[in-house]
């Protein structure tokens, strides 16, 4: 094996206790939620205070609507994020085991499912308050990205969601046999670190560019170009990446061992390059209308 950084000692939990005979324990993936939907919270009450950000110097929300938001977000990423993962991922296994569907606890949760609940909750709330969705949708957008920095740091911290395997110097050597299962490598198996990949492309880069639109090129004054930005930048970020990414160990198999969820002829793509192509193809629909408009 070439050069390789081994991963640092990290465990996945922050603190752990004993109460009445049972171990709880606050672990950095449920960190990383907390405080993504804190800062996007915050966030989004800083752009709603800033009138002059908004078409007609008019936010489309109230700070008092995006609290009531809030809550209906969180139960969107729930929900969306677990029945993605389901219905994407393992639709098979819990099909046979359909009581396992509510173990959130036990982890499994899908970004393009969780996108999908966010939509649907922001669409009923607005739609239920008379919100602008489209003004709606742009304010949601500009605050995600730290989120998902956060979340794919805690993947890391997680030693989970690691990609191929690779010979380049800042391959990671991660722990446990399904990360050292590398058929033809001899000794430890490096792998890219494709979370960190995910967290600098999709949280620092997406994140800082939607914010310099927003606050510097006034693009919240032009109603689905964030929005557009925000969907089209995730979607080829994602659609990269997964070039890096080990797939899920069900797409696997012999016959393909890249993981491909669709391939002919040699070539194919993986599930989470299918799921990240209507988001591009979404993401330009928005941006170019915003231009069309414009002109």
């Amino acid at each position: 094996m070439q050069a390789a950084l081994r991963f640092p000692d990290l465990s996945p939990e922050l603190v752990s206790f004993t109460l009445f005979g049972m171990e709880f324990a606050l672990r950095w993936y449920a960190l990383a939620y907390i405080a993504g939907i804190l800062i996007a919270w915050q966030l989004a009450l800083r752009a709603v205070r800033r009138a002059a950000l908004w078409p007609g110097n008019a936010a489309p929300m109230t700070p008092q609507q995006i609290e009531e938001l809030l809550t209906w977000i969180i139960l969107g990423v729930i929900l969306g994020g677990r029945l993605g993962f389901v219905l994407f991922y393992q639709p098979a296994y819990y099909l046979r085991h359909p009581a396992e569907i509510v173990m959130v606890w036990q982890g499994g949760m899908a970004f393009h499912g969780g996108l999908l609940g966010v939509i649907v909750a922001s669409w009923l709330f607005t739609a239920r308050h008379g919100i602008s969705r489209l003004g709606a949708a742009d304010l949601i957008a500009h605050v995600v990205p730290p989120g998902l920095l956060l979340g794919r740091l805690a993947n890391f911290v997680n030693a989970e969601l690691w990609g191929r395997p690779t010979d380049l110097p800042w391959g990671v050597v991660f722990p446990g046999p399904a990360a050292q299962d590398c058929p033809g490598v001899a000794g430890p198996c490096a792998r890219h670190p494709s979370q960190l990949y995910e967290a600098g492309i999709e949280g620092l880069v997406l994140g800082a560019l939607l914010l310099w639109l927003v606050y510097r090129r006034g693009a919240l004054k032009r109603p689905g170009l964030t929005l557009g930005i925000f969907l089209s930048g995730y979607g080829l970020a994602r659609f990269l990446v997964e070039f890096a990414r080990q797939p899920d160990a069900q797409f696997v198999s012999p016959g393909n061992p890249l993981g491909l969820a669709f391939h002919l002829g040699g070539y194919g793509l993986t599930m989470g390059q299918i799921l990240s192509l209507p988001m591009i193809a979404l993401g330009l629909f928005f941006a170019l209308r915003v231009r069309r408009t414009a002109t």
